[in-house]
């Protein structure tokens, strides 16, 4: 079964870029080990920065965005207005998120931008990664309650199936990929370096190898027809 490093996804970030170590070393993880001890993670990096260098001075902040209180924002960052970015989450120097965006427990790389009406949950993604306005990212399969996910989230690889060794995963999205606009991902999701992602793409538990493009069935294609009438003439 292969196994999947993050180092073949995303580059880790420059110890400028959220000051710490804790996740300097992202690339060195195996994805399901770095899945295990994200909290864990998280909390080492909070406790080297400190409560007062957590938020970058130079960071733009929409007073209408919503901060939780672990988040950690690097040099740069923008954030703007009537986005929530929830706890768990790191924004690394650089990075832009959008006009109404959701991030959850997301790792968003360097120069990585999230464009409007966005919602991101636990993924990871990429260095100079681009989504286009109204991508979804979904970190649960469908159970029978939705609030107390109990099936583990896999990934189809070409060798066979990865385990995450959690029941909460959206997707890796790899450095320079681009996306388009309403599209669905995750969960159980990888998509490699460079890859372009075109607009109405739904994808979940697989595996995109890097500099890949991916598209949904042409416009042409789409099937069109006659609905039985329910008024009265």
């Amino acid at each position: 079964m292969e196994r999947i490093n993050l180092g073949d996804y995303v580059t880790a970030p420059t110890e400028g870029a959220i000051a710490t170590t804790a996740y300097g070393a992202l690339e060195t993880f195996e994805l399901a080990a770095f899945l295990d001890q994200w909290k864990g993670l998280q909390r080492e990096a909070l406790v080297m920065l400190g409560e007062e260098q957590r938020i970058h001075p130079s960071a733009f902040i929409h007073p209408t965005a919503i901060i939780g209180d672990n988040v950690i924002i690097g040099p740069g960052v923008k954030v703007h207005e009537f986005t929530t970015v929830r706890k768990g989450s790191v924004l690394c120097a650089g990075a832009q998120v959008g006009f109404n965006c959701e991030v959850t427990a997301t790792f968003v790389g360097e120069g990585a931008v999230l464009g409007h009406r966005i919602g991101v949950n636990r993924t990871i993604l990429g260095a100079r990664a681009h989504l286009s306005a109204g991508v979804t990212v979904a970190a649960i399969n469908m159970t029978t309650d939705m609030r107390t996910p109990d099936r583990e989230v896999i990934i189809r690889t070409m060798t066979g199936l990865y385990r995450c060794g959690t029941t909460q995963f959206g997707a890796v999205i790899g450095d320079d990929t681009q996306t388009g606009n309403n599209i669905s991902i995750g969960p159980g999701v990888t998509i490699g370096r460079r890859c372009q992602i075109t607009s109405g793409v739904t994808l979940a538990i697989r595996t995109v190898p890097k500099d890949c493009t991916v598209t949904a069935p042409h416009a042409t294609d789409t099937s069109i027809r006659r609905r039985r009438s329910t008024f009265a003439r």
